[in-house]
């Protein structure tokens, strides 16, 4: 009798500079998790979505941040980002469910250089959300912005 044994629990955690160049380091990092540990059909969406949290905890925080990478039990990823800003962007300031209730967000104009990540992660990712951190023991306060993204079953073949 085949038995199948659930996949492996995996966590990362990577601590990013305020740098520049954070974003790539994220990349690179989860391009090698992924390639270890799957699901590679996620990668692309991964590494587009995780790049703008980090991007913006760059832009929009004044030290260092947190990337986190662990898969969830269906089989997916969950990344997480922390910064030191205690704002909450919008979408992420509402849970995914009430946006169905607001207007649909202005996009950027054209010519504009920002504005489109957190809508882009919005869009692709299959669950999202982020909260305020209070102090803690470590000193730690901020926030946590994060998505989820499932893989896709695949389609069946025709015959």
């Amino acid at each position: 009798m085949d038995t199948v044994s659930p996949q492996t629990p995996w966590s990362y955690v990577l601590q990013l500079p305020h740098d520049p160049r954070a974003p790539r380091v994220a990349r690179t990092t989860l391009r090698a998790v992924l390639a270890l540990h799957g699901p590679t059909e996620l990668l692309d969406t991964a590494e587009l979505l995780a790049c703008e949290l980090v991007t913006n905890a760059y832009r929009h925080s004044d030290g260092q941040a947190t990337l986190r990478l662990r898969h969830t039990e269906d089989g997916g990823l969950r990344v997480s980002v922390w910064d030191n800003n205690p704002l909450i962007p919008a979408p992420f300031d509402r849970p995914p469910g009430a946006l169905a209730l607001l207007p649909t967000p202005t996009p950027a104009a054209d010519t504009a250089e920002g504005g489109r990540g957190l809508l882009l992660v919005r869009e692709c990712a299959d669950n999202w959300g982020g909260y305020p951190l209070g102090d803690d023991l470590s000193g730690r306060s901020g926030k946590l912005l994060w998505f989820e993204l499932t893989p896709k079953p695949e389609l069946a073949r025709a015959a």
